[in-house]
């Protein structure tokens, strides 16, 4: 999540607090449209700085492949 809000106040210019506020929002947004099994699987990667099941430093482009995955792409 750190890495996210980082993102956000490098490359938009967000104070930290807007940055964060920005992330949840979305990531609230997105987990509200998930499965509960993948919602939690979200909370899981973001809270622990978005390691995979096999302990790899994937990041959110981890993330956005799995869930491509799922709807073919």
């Amino acid at each position: 999540m750190n890495e996210l809000i980082a993102q956000l106040t490098q490359r938009v210019g967000l104070s930290p607090e807007q940055a964060r506020l920005a992330a949840d929002t979305v990531l609230g947004f997105v987990k509200s449209r998930l499965p509960a099994p993948l919602a939690s699987q979200l909370d899981q990667i973001i809270g622990t700085g978005a390691t995979s099941a096999t302990g790899s430093a994937e990041g959110l482009g981890g993330i956005a492949k799995e869930i491509g995955g799922m709807f073919g792409r």
